[in-house]
């Protein structure tokens, strides 16, 4: 007679489970992976703040050779740099003109990088595609190469010594690498939303000012960011096509300190501290939309 083995509920409750034993829960690391991804990230913020920090330094030394003996400055630190440059220089003309050169560039490049973007986004019409081609083989030319035909160009056009020729000949730069940025950007905006817009009675560029500007803050965010330091930094243009001290942008401006035989390099230091604050501010306004507007142009197109 065979016997049978039942068992009962509190049996099969206390039985263990069976299988591996689980590893850490999924997105958490180990102490060990976390320590080493904050070193690498403490050391790239070092590396990456030290220039500044070493700029901002020598430009508190009194004497133009203090760079060649640093560790003399801790004794005698001092601002006078900084009230020297802006009392006794053109600073603030070149500011001024930087400001317009730049924010000009900024308007009228992302106005027309946007629209440029959106239309081969959205439109087929013939060499579509060519034409955004067109507008990358513009990037590939040196500016030693473009500088004598855009000096005629100007001339022609009475635009030399102008703020508006510089703009245009920023625009020329920051405009085709603009209309690549915002079409991808566009590309992964639904095109429902532009059929939606039609179908409550919007034109296409009330759709598109309505209805897809606003959706594309991130990518013009990047454009408009892009488009400033482009103009704020330039030297060669600015050197070439203003002749005027006054209308001197502040990356020529600089060059002011140094000439044949000398070079005022305190001087330079803080003057290029003083260039950053507009930069760092424009920078902050926009920062919340760079990370977006740089990531999400990259999925489609």
């Amino acid at each position: 007679m065979s016997t049978t083995t039942v068992e009962t509920s509190a049996d099969v409750t206390e039985r263990p489970p069976a299988g591996p034993a689980r590893g850490p829960a999924r997105g958490k690391r180990g102490v060990v992976a976390s320590l080493a991804s904050h070193g690498v990230l403490i050391a790239a913020s070092l590396i990456a703040l030290f220039p500044i920090a070493w700029l901002v330094f020598l430009s508190l030394g009194p004497d133009k050779d203090d760079y060649l003996h640093p560790g003399r400055i801790w004794s005698k630190m001092t601002l006078d740099n900084y009230s020297f440059v802006l009392q006794n220089t053109n600073f603030f003309d070149w500011l001024k003109s930087s400001l317009i050169v730049s924010l000009g560039t900024t308007v009228i490049g992302v106005l027309i990088a946007a629209t440029t973007g959106y239309a081969v986004s959205r439109m087929r019409f013939p060499a579509y595609r060519k034409f955004m081609w067109v507008l990358l083989v513009t990037q590939m030319f040196p500016v030693a190469v473009l500088m004598v035909p855009m000096y005629q160009i100007l001339s022609d056009l009475q635009l030399i010594d102008t703020y508006l020729g510089l703009i245009l000949v920023y625009c020329s730069t920051a405009v085709p690498y603009c209309a690549w940025l915002l079409k991808g950007y566009f590309d992964t905006i639904p095109f429902e939303i532009d059929e939606a817009g039609r179908v409550d009675g919007l034109s296409p560029f009330g759709t598109f000012a309505r209805l897809i500007l606003p959706l594309a803050k991130p990518g013009l965010a990047v454009a408009a960011f892009y488009s400033f330091i482009t103009a704020f930094g330039e030297v060669a243009f600015a050197t070439t096509f203003l002749l005027d001290d006054e209308k001197y942008t502040l990356a020529v401006g600089l060059q002011s300190f140094v000439s044949e035989h000398d070079a005022q390099r305190n001087l330079m230091a803080a003057t290029a501290v003083l260039i950053a604050i507009p930069v760092s501010a424009f920078f902050y306004l926009v920062q919340k939309n760079l990370v977006t507007g740089l990531t999400a142009g990259g999925t489609k197109g």
